[in-house]
């Protein structure tokens, strides 16, 4: 049994109900990995990669970004094998996720 809808051309998923930062994928990776983050307000997005000393290591994001899913991709092909921590900041939310590079 099945049933054919008519939709429109223009599918709208609306915007997130509140902030999120997802667990990278692959987790260990090796070279690059995806992180996905929600936004459900318009604002300043910065997310930074640190090693497990606590340095900067680089910025993956760092701009305005109105409300809405992102995705961002990391190439770590210059870094060693270890442990990073990525860090979420905007609007007063912020979040840590660990993520492992093996090569």
């Amino acid at each position: 049994n099945f049933e054919y809808f008519n939709l429109s051309n223009e599918v709208n998923i609306g915007v997130p109900a509140n902030f999120e930062l997802a667990q990278n994928y692959p987790n260990p990776f090796n070279p690059s990995t995806t992180i996905n983050y929600n936004i459900p307000v318009d604002g300043k997005v910065s997310i930074v990669l640190f090693d497990m000393s606590g340095r900067e290591v680089s910025t993956l994001v760092n701009d305005v970004k109105t409300a809405g899913f992102y995705s961002v991709n990391f190439n770590a092909s210059s870094l060693s094998s270890g442990v990073y921590y990525y860090t979420i900041n905007s609007n007063g939310f912020s979040d840590t996720k660990k993520m492992m590079l093996v090569k």
